[in-house]
């Protein structure tokens, strides 16, 4: 009865981490290319489980019961990488991409340590200097690797390259950078991305659009029903609990008398 209460608080704790994620989905809705997160769950490893001090059995030897499982964990938070819908903006820096790949931005932290940076995120703006930059202020880089800067006074257009263009003479490209395996990514903020060991470059197949942006891949509808259904788990987890509860008191305060 123990390990039945154990199990259910594992549960609890399970369905817990799982509404985290779908509550930071859905706080991200309006997140220019935010990537949805979802969860698995996996039972612990089961253990050889003995009854200890048991005399009804002959021998010394412990009376093995059997494999026993201690409950759910969560097995992996994975990202849901398709494409979001795409918005028409008409602004002249604002850039979406059609396929894989990403933008590849020169992020400070507040410590000042710069380092480089991938989004999906193309809601871009020229400085009065004519640095092209997030809306955090983080440079955009070209494929010389070097903080793209455009004429503010000059009209700019952009084929689907990513080749910006101004009175129709060349200017800068933008570095659109892919990866083979996004496994070897890992999130940082709201839709930034950067490399761990282990992750290989390759070319993008991605094409830019001028005047559009990706929004969340975020379903509202899908995230609400999910959202029920693990608060309906946690409840059920919850009853659980409070039975095995009234099951020891009765255990403890009624037989234990006789």
């Amino acid at each position: 009865m123990v390990k039945g209460l154990y199990t259910a608080y594992t549960g609890m704790l399970n369905e817990q981490k799982r509404m985290d994620i779908i509550t930071n989905n859905m706080a991200n809705t309006d997140t220019t290319g935010f990537k949805k997160e979802g969860v698995t769950a996996q039972a612990f490893d089961e253990v050889m489980a003995d009854r200890l001090k048991d005399f009804s059995t002959p021998g010394i030897d412990p009376h093995r019961i059997g494999n026993v499982s201690l409950g759910v964990k969560i097995g992996e938070v994975y990202t849901d990488w398709s494409e979001g819908p795409l918005k028409n903006t008409n602004n002249v820096y604002d850039f979406a991409l059609t396929d894989r790949g990403f933008f590849t931005i020169s992020y400070t932290d507040k410590e000042g340590v710069t380092s480089t940076m991938y989004t999906r995120d193309g809601n871009f703006e020229l400085t009065s200097t004519g640095f092209l930059v997030t809306q955090d202020g983080d440079f955009v880089l070209g494929t010389d690797g070097n903080a793209i800067q455009l004429n503010p006074l000059l009209e700019t257009s952009i084929d689907d390259s990513g080749t910006l263009y101004q009175n129709g003479t060349r200017v800068a490209q933008l570095q659109i950078t892919d990866f083979a395996d996004y496994d070897y990514l890992e999130k940082y903020g709201e839709n930034f991305y950067r490399p761990v060991e282990g992750a290989t470059l390759q070319d993008a197949d991605a094409k830019v659009l001028q005047g559009y942006l990706e929004t969340s891949n975020v379903n509202t509808v899908t995230e609400m029903v999910n959202l029920i259904a693990i608060s309906r788990n946690y409840e059920t987890n919850q009853k659980l609990i409070q039975t095995y509860d009234d099951s020891l008191q009765i255990t403890a305060n009624q037989i234990g008398k006789l």
